[in-house]
């Protein structure tokens, strides 16, 4: 049986700090697209998708972080101009100075209530579905 043709899995982490609740992380990414992200990436063979996320999380800022819940599942097939995929959001938190690696070339910690760098991906409607869940806890519908 030939194996099915299937979008990549990535996952994304909104990492806020514990001393800072309204703070999130952003990495300005060193490959295009270019711009400012979400940290997070592809999900190796075999691994799961939380190991994934601390994994990337680590590699792109240098944070070891606690995953607090799920914020969603984005999969619009437009979402990277890359390629088909569909990513695995997590709300995460971290302590320490955040430092850019791997496929960052800076990161830089944001008030959610004003983030006003060019974002990529379908990353600005990630984060509007996050203000909305830090501000009155209404999780994100799926999108139809």
């Amino acid at each position: 049986m030939t194996a099915p043709k299937t979008p990549l899995l990535t996952v994304d982490i909104i990492i806020r700090l514990d001393a800072h609740p309204e703070s999130l992380i952003l990495i300005e990414r060193r490959h295009p697209p270019l711009g400012w992200a979400l940290p997070g990436g592809f999900v190796d063979v075999g691994e799961r998708v939380e190991d994934a996320a601390c994994r990337e999380a680590l590699e792109e800022t240098g944070l070891a972080v606690t995953l607090e819940t799920l914020l969603g599942c984005y999969s619009d097939p437009a979402r990277d101009p890359r390629g088909h995929t569909v990513s695995i959001v997590y709300v995460a938190r971290a302590c320490g100075v955040p430092r850019a690696g791997d496929d960052a070339r800076t990161c830089r910690v944001f008030d959610i209530r004003d983030v006003t760098v060019p974002v990529v991906f379908d990353h600005p409607r990630i984060l509007g579905d996050y203000r909305r869940f830090w501000e009155s806890g209404e999780r994100p519908l799926p999108a139809v």
